[in-house]
């Protein structure tokens, strides 16, 4: 087996055009993509692919700048009292997902990537607590079919640094914790790292039970195989060794809400001859023949996952993985960046893999940067979700003004929002990242937070 890519042919390069943002005020944040943009939206409902949505407009009240057209509420915001009088909306609003629920309603689970220095805490509530001296965790909003908030609750709570996750086939939210802290770390009194599944229609239906067989590491975001429930993770550390992907076989595949409780198998992804991912830099190189190893510990119970020992052939660590998501035949996962003056093998500003279970194989289909069209100055791409009605939604993870940007299926950029939430001073401006981009089931409706001060948005319009 041979350990180099394999490209049937060029790289080819279906974003050739440079598109300079000026017009929609955005040029001081533009962004880059090259790749096979088709195999992105392969067998799934973002087969179209349209333009977008002209210049953004100001915002006259200062929080989102939105096309023409289009409007946003706010739903929730941090430091208000929360609908159920459990306590205050807690901070960090962070990875998100709009389930479908009954009589047209939606329910919206939030993650609060709570640190113990948070500000604003997840409240305690019996039986949906894990630990009491955790801070993070999740709310749910309920919204019937207008889009109007009907309730706001703790979903989980005493959970830590709640970054990203997924959704199931079966209607439920998996919340990851970005963080291996163990018991008597920033007064936790249990050890985290963990998965927690999460009904947002009725929570106390899965409680506060952390999904052990899935591993105690740095988690970022997960995506679940319909067609036989294997479960694919990310893990950004953040510090060399980098993290690894996984895939968890589950013993009680598909077995609803739950299931994932009934234990199962963890394993790394082995790239052979790659050790660690930033080394591939052309668009369409192919892998095939991907290698999956056995975690020897998945508890982490002496050391960390990605410090283990996994053989002569070793394992494949990336810098920066973080979204990940379901398509078609397919999982595709996120490097936002990698620098080698950080620990990365070389440099890159953000790739998408793509990995084909059918075939054991993996490909590089995205690349962000300067050396392909358009550059991102800062990092790269965080948060990535399918648009209903064709294209990709990026949430941008940088400096300066931050935004939500669409791409088409040709490769084409466009701002779909940018924050106005300036949080520092006027000479040293900060402003709150994106995440958690998503649609309502019936895709009327983009969902997105501001991460600080924590902002819940909802946004109609004129969708292609």
């Amino acid at each position: 087996m041979s350990s180099a890519p394999r490209t049937s042919s060029a790289p080819r390069r279906l974003a050739t055009r440079r598109q300079v943002l000026a017009t929609s005020g955005a040029a001081a944040a533009s962004i880059a993509f090259t790749g096979a943009f088709t195999e992105l939206f392969a067998g799934t409902s973002a087969a179209r692919g349209h333009g977008g949505y002209g210049p953004l407009v100001p915002d006259p009240d200062g929080l989102l700048d939105l096309p023409k057209g289009f409007r946003y509420r706010v739903l929730s915001r941090e430091g208000d009292p929360l609908r159920s009088g459990e306590g205050r909306v807690p901070s960090n609003h962070d990875g998100m997902a709009a389930l479908a629920g009954r009589r047209g309603r939606t329910h919206l689970v939030r993650n609060h990537e709570n640190r113990a220095d948070a500000r604003i805490a997840v409240p305690t509530v019996e039986g949906l607590t894990y630990d009491p001296m955790g801070r993070g965790g999740c709310t749910a909003l309920e919204l019937d079919g207008r889009g109007h908030v009907l309730g706001e609750r703790v979903a989980v709570a005493g959970t830590a640094v709640n970054c990203a996750g997924g959704p199931t086939p079966w209607n439920t939210w998996l919340t990851c914790e970005e963080t291996e802290d163990r018991a008597g770390t920033n007064g936790y009194t249990k050890d985290h790292g963990f998965v927690f599944e999460v009904d947002g229609a009725d929570p106390h239906r899965t409680g506060a039970v952390p999904l052990t067989a899935m591993g105690r590491f740095q988690h970022e975001a997960i995506a679940v195989d319909p067609r036989n429930g294997i479960v694919y993770e990310t893990e950004d550390a953040f510090e060399r060794p980098f993290g690894l992907f996984y895939r968890f076989l589950p013993e009680k595949p598909l077995g609803g809400t739950g299931s994932l409780r009934a234990g199962g198998t963890l394993e790394a992804m082995r790239v052979p001859g790659v050790p660690d991912l930033s080394t591939v830099q052309e668009t369409g190189a192919v892998f095939d023949r991907i290698e999956w190893v056995p975690v020897p510990d998945p508890q982490a119970s002496g050391t960390a996952i990605r410090f283990q020992d996994f053989g002569p052939k070793g394992i494949t660590h990336a810098q920066k993985l973080e979204g990940c998501y379901w398509g078609g035949s397919s999982v595709y996962f996120v490097s936002s960046f990698a620098h080698s003056a950080e620990g990365a093998a070389a440099d890159h500003f953000g790739q998408v893999w793509r990995y084909e279970p059918g075939r054991r194989r993996l490909t590089l289909v995205v690349v962000f940067g300067p050396d392909t069209d358009i550059e991102l100055p800062g990092e790269s791409p965080d948060n990535i979700t399918l648009a209903t009605g064709g294209g990709l939604m990026v949430c941008e993870d940088g400096g300066g003004a931050q935004h939500v940007f669409g791409v088409t299926r040709h490769g084409e950029v466009y701002p779909m929002a940018r924050g106005r939430q300036d949080i520092g001073t006027a000479d040293e401006p900060e402003w709150g990242e994106f995440a958690g981009v998503t649609f309502a089931p019936d895709g009327a409706t983009m969902f997105v937070n501001c991460y600080t001060p924590g902002t819940t948005f909802a946004v109609t319009g004129p969708w292609h």
